[in-house]
């Protein structure tokens, strides 16, 4: 694997692709960037579609060396960044068709795709592609919402919707899945009863604040296991004032810090299969801080990655 050295070459030249990596080939990697720039299913402000391109930008300053873990991967996996899936602008059914087609080769051949987001939408099918080529997963979600209502004005697509579809498709396993920091006003006391009678843990961000992230962190191991699992993080699990650019901003929530801590000492417990990073929306990022801390979920899952692999941890 190919990286160009930052040290030779300034990190401002040449092409945008994720920290930097090799553009994707029909080559096996251990791990596979992809972007989803999707945005139909919003309801509130769009331009998420233009995250990938954002996220990218912002890796642009990362490097492969975690010192929190002790690992450097790109000593240990082999990454490229294939660039970005096709899309139908304003055609979901279409859109969810190509991302799930897309996303299917990667899995069959052993590698863990990460992709940017594009709203939550995009989840629903990776989770159809990953549940074809490996079975049902466990979940394990950190977000403002439990993206869980049925439909939204009549439709049963919405950036608000895709963990009920995963539900009832039995796509994940809701008695290993977890949603972490749930929180802010909702549209009546009822909307999470579906996912709790599913049998899905559900920690509100109260409780996260109360109990404190070692507590959850070991719960939600506990609770995982061994089994293979789908991580999805929406950037708007981080408070307003840490990631002002998303499309449903929500206050009372947690800070860089607290995200990165819980994401990597969750994930290099669990054997993570595919994963993605959702709702990074530029226009309101206007100083880089919501991108910038989605790369750095993404470099601390690839960082779990490699530590297992380093550890010989299966």
């Amino acid at each position: 694997m190919k990286v160009t050295n930052s040290l030779e070459i300034p990190r401002f030249s040449g092409i945008r692709s994720f920290m930097r990596l090799p553009l994707g080939d029909e080559t096996k990697t251990d791990i596979s960037l992809v972007g989803v720039p999707f945005d139909s299913a919003v309801s509130f402000r769009p331009g998420t579609r233009f995250g990938p391109a954002a996220l990218r930008e912002a890796s642009l300053i990362l490097k492969p060396y975690c010192s929190v873990l002790d690992t450097n991967i790109f000593e240990n996996l082999t990454l490229a960044d294939y660039g970005d899936f096709p899309t139908v602008p304003g055609y979901i059914e279409d859109s969810l068709d190509l991302i799930e087609n897309n996303l299917r080769p990667f899995l069959a051949k052993g590698s863990i795709p990460i992709a940017m987001g594009g709203d939550h939408l995009i989840t629903l099918p990776q989770l159809r592609a990953v549940h074809k080529e490996l079975g049902p997963v466990a979940l394990l979600h950190f977000d403002a919402h439990s993206d869980t209502v049925p439909e939204y004005f009549g439709k049963p697509y919405n950036h608000g919707s895709p963990f009920y579809h995963a539900l009832k498709e039995g796509l994940i396993i809701p008695e290993k899945s977890i949603q972490i920091g749930i929180r802010g006003p909702l549209y009546d006391r009822n909307i999470l009863n579906y996912p709790k009678e599913k049998g899905m843990r559900i920690v509100m961000g109260e409780e996260l604040h109360n109990r404190g992230m070692d507590a959850i962190i070991k719960e939600a191991v506990e609770r995982i296991g061994n089994t293979p699992t789908f991580l999805t993080f929406d950037i708007d699990f981080l408070d307003a004032a840490y990631a002002p650019g998303t499309g449903t901003p929500e206050v009372e929530g947690f800070s860089t810090h607290q995200a990165l801590y819980m994401v990597r000492r969750i994930a290099k417990e669990l054997n993570i299969v595919a994963m993605d990073l959702v709702e990074v929306l530029p226009d309101k990022d206007n100083s880089g801080i919501t991108a910038l801390a989605g790369v750095s979920v993404i470099h601390a899952v690839m960082a779990a990655i490699s530590y297992r692999k380093q550890h010989n941890l299966k």
